[in-house]
């Protein structure tokens, strides 16, 4: 009997999944599984019949981080190796990427949160990232985009102190989006991820790129806002909405080239 795959890409029309699957080892990542993750998202950027990415975690863990001794044994050493691909990908993914938090996440597990654009966890899930404890610093830009989003003083305390966070913590301080029981976070994650499939694809694209910019003065950001706004004004998008508006039906954005 052949192991399974250590992560499996399923897709549900407009959704495609990417479940890190090895449950045994919580779902801890190595070099291969990296790689995986880092295709299935190239394979997401390349598709317009997909939609939206979902991540999640086989088990009871989201992951519990890096395989310290698969990276001990092959360091990765520039930007081509798959850790760095993955978290390119991740970061600069144009489309909506939803996590599924169905429990631990350590480490990487919690900084790739940062780059996802909805999170839903698990009211047991909890949230460490103990770089210092394993002589390690923070990666996937977390030292940045960790203190803007909770304030500099928690997040010391996770990346100084290898602090845990509990899901009602993470969602209270804008980590997670939301809390839901175990056993229907995958349903919630994933009527979600439909809902938003639904929508206008070129409006979330815009959308999402506008909310990536950072910060900026505001009058730049008007303008960009403008130029963006006056292209959708003209988007087959915009006719679909309307004319289903107008006709008091949901509109059907699957056909509509964006």
């Amino acid at each position: 009997m052949s192991n399974p795959a250590p992560v499996l890409v399923t897709q549900d029309g407009p959704v495609l999944t990417i479940t890190m699957n090895r449950p045994e080892k919580k779902n801890a990542l190595t070099h291969a599984m990296y790689g995986a993750m880092a295709d299935a998202l190239k394979r997401a950027a390349d598709d317009p019949a997909i939609r939206v990415v979902v991540i999640t975690g086989a088990g009871d863990a989201f992951t519990a981080g890096n395989d310290l001794g698969d990276f001990l044994n092959a360091p990765p050493h520039d930007g081509e190796a798959p850790v760095f691909r993955f978290l390119a990908a991740l970061s600069t993914a144009e489309k909506p990427v939803v996590a599924a938090v169905n429990g631990l996440a350590v480490g990487i597990g919690t900084t790739m949160l940062l780059h996802c654009d909805l999170v839903y966890a698990a009211r047991a899930a909890s949230f460490t990232a103990p770089f210092v404890n394993l002589a390690l610093v923070p990666e996937a830009a977390s030292s940045l985009l960790l203190p803007r989003r909770i304030g500099h003083a928690k997040a010391a305390e996770l990346f100084l102190l290898g602090g845990r966070m509990d899901a009602a913590q993470a969602e209270a301080m804008g980590l997670v989006t939301a809390v839901f029981d175990s056993q229907v976070l995958a349903a919630e994650a994933a009527s979600r991820a439909q809902a938003l499939a639904a929508k206008a694809p070129g409006a979330v694209r815009a959308t999402k790129a506008l909310m990536k910019r950072g910060e900026e003065p505001v009058a730049e950001r008007m303008r960009a806002e403008g130029v963006l706004f006056a292209a959708q004004l003209k988007s087959p998008e915009l006719r679909e909405a309307i004319t289903a508006f107008t006709e008091k039906r949901a509109p059907d954005f699957s056909k509509v080239s964006s």
